[in-house]
């Protein structure tokens, strides 16, 4: 047993495991989805040029923030992560709109695309190719890059590509990110056991704690939001992704847990936070920073400190390796807590 209410001998269980195989397998599939993305869409993206550069980059939709993230510090031309629904007042022909929305039916989405084509603006969707979205991106100066699966890093892949191809985003290699995501699902498979797999190893230290989720690059905080979300949606728990200036107070407000104080009276009061430090290499002396203040509050309040690291490969790549392994782990402290039905 790790923790009240935990058991860690379910991580190892066939029986157990077999309560989440979807939830696993649609994990284990990400870099095939990445790379089935890529392909559907490389006719689409062939016709795309860089020509004549927009006066703004609108991007919308699904995880615009993660692109936003990507792109913002090289796009040579002002960007917008505009949450919708409809498009920015002065949004016109001169500037184009982006939207990623691989389920093609969000409605914020479907108002940006349909504004877009009233405007005259040039138009770049990533979506299902009959979806409703679809129709309404048809015109002059649109283009629809197929998308024929719903997880949106693997369309988001796809929009940074055409990004690239335009001129107004770094080049993205796509096998890497696939490559990334598959030696995650290798290393936290769940035939590998306790002894020699880092996702289940997260989540026994996530275990008997109320998870705190902090990634210092741009990137890194937002897979620490998407891990925080996924360890809230697997376990039911409580999780809280967010800067370091506002885990600091958590941390520092933590007390030791005693030991005798009885779980059942108030559970979620005798937890103590746990730290879940995500690192993408970033070095900035900020992060560096930020990183220490959060390592020595947590020394000095005993709290647990867990990184998880990924520092190889390109940006995008660690991103979503660090998104795939917080989510591995967020399954399997599900399974220990017997939330999915295991039990």
């Amino acid at each position: 047993m790790a923790g009240d209410g935990f058991d860690d001998s379910l991580l190892d269980d066939e029986q157990a495991l077999a309560a989440v195989d979807a939830e696993l397998r649609r994990l284990a599939e990400s870099g095939a989805r990445v790379r089935r993305e890529v392909d559907a869409a490389a006719d689409a993206g062939a016709s795309l040029h860089g020509d004549d550069s927009p006066r703004a980059l609108v991007v919308g939709g699904t995880d615009a923030r993660l692109l936003r993230a990507v792109l913002e510090p090289w796009c040579p031309v002002p960007f917008v992560a505009w949450p919708g629904p409809g498009l920015p007042g002065w949004a016109g022909a001169l500037d184009l709109v982006v939207v990623l929305a691989p389920l093609g039916s969000d409605p914020g989405a479907t108002s940006a695309v349909a504004e877009a084509v009233r405007r005259g603006c040039g138009l770049i969707v990533a979506c299902p190719p009959h979806s409703m979205l679809a129709e309404h991106a048809q015109g002059r100066h649109s283009t629809v890059l197929p998308t024929h699966t719903d997880d949106p890093l693997a369309a988001a892949v796809v929009v940074l590509q055409a990004m690239h191809q335009v001129g107004l985003g770094p080049e993205v290699n796509a096998e890497s990110v696939a490559s990334a995501l598959d030696e995650v699902a290798i290393a936290a498979s769940p035939s590998r056991d306790l002894s020699s797999n880092p996702a289940k190893d997260i989540a026994i230290t996530l275990a008997d704690t109320l998870p705190l989720v902090w990634g210092g690059s741009v990137l890194a905080a937002r897979a620490a939001r998407r891990v925080a979300e996924s360890i809230r949606r697997s376990s039911g728990r409580a999780a809280l992704a967010a800067d370091a200036d506002h885990l600091l107070p958590v941390l520092a407000s933590s007390v030791e847990r005693d030991l005798f104080a009885d779980p059942f009276a108030n559970p979620v009061a005798t937890m103590p936070p746990a730290l879940l430090i995500l690192d993408d290499g970033a070095d900035a002396p900020v992060v560096r920073e930020q990183r220490g203040r959060l390592a020595s509050t947590a020394a000095e309040h005993h709290v647990r400190v867990h990184p998880v690291t990924a520092t190889e490969g390109p940006e995008i790549a660690r991103y979503a390796s660090l998104l795939s392994m917080g989510s591995f782990a967020a399954v399997y402290l599900g399974v220990g807590l017997g939330v999915t039905g295991a039990r």
